[in-house]
């Protein structure tokens, strides 16, 4: 994977760069972020904050619950980011939001219990044994 990766909303008003690997990847399966995204899951990838920066525009930041943070492009609408307390010093970006979502491989699923029912997914694919 690239050392760095890019990204944008929909209409391009608002863009991100992350100048490191991302840290994790995975589904998120919670209401609350189905409701963010008007989707019944979103797959994030989390990156260092000190790695990640605005390169264009703005994002409006919505605090969505107590100690959580979700950024959205105010002309366009599309989700950005989501930052919360129990993840200090993280940025997880919507991965569908990179240039490049196939760089990403989610690993894992949060919040699995809360999965719609009528949604049936492939097992995210192992992680290499390291030598």
């Amino acid at each position: 994977m690239a050392a760095e990766l890019t990204g944008r909303c929909l209409c391009g008003a608002i863009r991100y760069r992350a100048t490191a690997a991302p840290l994790w990847a995975s589904h998120c399966h919670c209401e609350s972020c189905r409701r963010a995204t008007g989707a019944p899951l979103t797959t994030y990838a989390g990156f260092s904050a000190a790695a990640f920066a605005w390169t264009a525009g703005e994002p409006v930041r919505f605090a969505s619950s107590e100690g959580v943070v979700r950024t959205f492009c105010g002309c366009c609408g599309t989700s950005l980011t989501y930052q919360g307390d129990r993840w200090p010093g993280e940025v997880h970006v919507l991965a569908a939001t990179l240039d490049r979502p196939e760089a990403v491989t989610p690993r894992g699923e949060a919040f699995a219990g809360e999965r719609l029912p009528w949604l049936h997914l492939a097992p995210p694919p192992a992680v290499a044994a390291e030598s």
